[in-house]
């Protein structure tokens, strides 16, 4: 039977796995004419494009030089700020942004934020109450990442609700398999309202410092080179945006994984030493990232298809994590595996800048929601996000019991 790569279709959505497992074993390098990209679904071919100089991130350029003028002016902000996000440039220009911002959003600095996550862990799960059904996402995976990044910006809290939106509205250009006119003006609105809501908070920081990441990166100089007023918006748009979306789908998706695996949950609830080696192993077994996205530099062989210079390949991370050439029993969850490194923050030169806070997000969040809730059942089906790049739910209804 011929392999049909829908990645809209619910069936899809709701569980990809089994395709994957088809595309690993049949057509390791798929090439797909319903979204004209390669799909590469191997471990190792996934774990060589990431570390492949030849392959290049510099998508989202080409993509806006090739649209007719017309229709480029309608998205004229998300040209602007999208086209200097890191996750879409090659060096130097990447390495230049990397090297600047991670000056102030570092591993000490992430994890200085410790304390302020078990915090807003408790606060949401007091906030909960004493009801026994509500949705997961709305209630506590969704807020907890998006306070967290907020705290660390100096957004303030009042603003979470808007700031829910701006981002939601803005993933739908990103990460959506949704092909449709009004994606683009719902994200370009979106955008602009981002941007204008980081301009005024940089103006604010730029007459009056405060003790918040927003401030460093106003203020930030290393060897005379500065972050132009264009960057240092992009780059709030980019960590607010990336610093809540995968880490909400991290959160619920691994909940989800351990009510699938009640006696793996058991063992989460039971031992609080095995917080970290849980956390990787969820993140393997369904990461938030469903994706990545390359250029072809160089044509090259690859399973006997021929990958020309200048076509699109997707670089299926989940399925990479599932693939039993890496993994003995690939499609179980256990907390206590041992094994080759996961690729869910990518790997390489362009490996995910916040992955430490995400993980420790996942440690100090996870296993407090499994050790506060008795059980947690599914009390109506998930709604998935449309996406390839993300995998996540838009809401999880939960029934518990304490």
């Amino acid at each position: 039977m011929t392999l049909d790569f829908r990645p809209d279709s619910p069936d899809y959505l709701a569980d990809p796995f089994p395709l994957y497992r088809r595309l690993q074993d049949e057509d390791p390098a798929h090439w797909s004419p319903r979204i004209k990209s390669w799909v590469l679904t191997r471990y190792e071919d996934v774990k060589r494009v990431c570390l492949d100089k030849e392959m290049s991130s510099d998508r989202l350029r080409p993509f806006f030089a090739s649209m007719p003028g017309p229709e480029a002016a309608k998205i004229g902000d998300m040209i602007r700020y999208l086209s200097l996000w890191m996750v879409f440039l090659d060096p130097p220009d990447h390495t230049r942004l990397r090297r600047l911002t991670s000056k102030v959003f570092h591993l000490k600095s992430m994890r200085d934020m410790r304390p302020n996550i078990e915090s807003l862990t408790a606060l949401l799960l007091a906030e909960i109450g004493d009801r026994d059904e509500f949705d997961f996402i709305a209630a506590f995976a969704g807020p907890l990442p998006a306070l967290v990044i907020m705290d660390m910006l100096g957004v303030p809290r009042g603003e979470l609700a808007r700031v829910k939106r701006m981002s939601d509205d803005m993933a739908l250009f990103i990460g959506s398999s949704r092909t449709s006119p009004e994606k683009y003006d719902i994200a370009e609105s979106a955008t602009r309202e981002m941007a204008e809501f980081f301009r005024a908070m940089i103006r604010d920081r730029r007459a009056t410092a405060r003790k918040d990441l927003l401030s460093e990166l106003v203020h930030l100089e290393d060897n005379g080179d500065r972050l132009s007023e264009d960057e240092l918006v992009a780059t709030c748009i980019l960590l607010l945006f990336a610093g809540h979306e995968t880490t909400t789908n991290h959160i619920a998706n691994s909940t989800r994984s351990l009510m699938l695996f009640p006696g793996q949950r058991q063992k989460v609830r039971a031992d609080p030493g095995l917080a970290a080696r849980a956390g990787e192993e969820l993140l393997r077994f369904d990461g938030p990232s469903g994706a990545q996205v390359r250029i072809v530099g160089v044509g090259h062989e690859l399973h006997g298809k021929t990958l020309k210079a200048g076509d699109r390949v997707f670089i299926m991370l989940n399925a990479a994590n599932r693939d039993p050439r890496a993994y003995p029993d690939p499609d179980r969850v256990d907390v206590e595996r041992d094994g080759v490194a996961h690729l869910t923050f990518g790997f390489g030169l362009h490996i995910c800048l916040g992955f430490p806070l995400a993980r420790l997000e996942g440690e100090i969040a996870i296993p407090e929601v499994a050790r506060h809730f008795r059980s947690m059942e599914f009390a109506g089906n998930p709604e998935w996000i449309n996406s390839m790049v993300f995998r996540g739910m838009k809401s999880m209804p939960v029934r518990v019991t304490r």
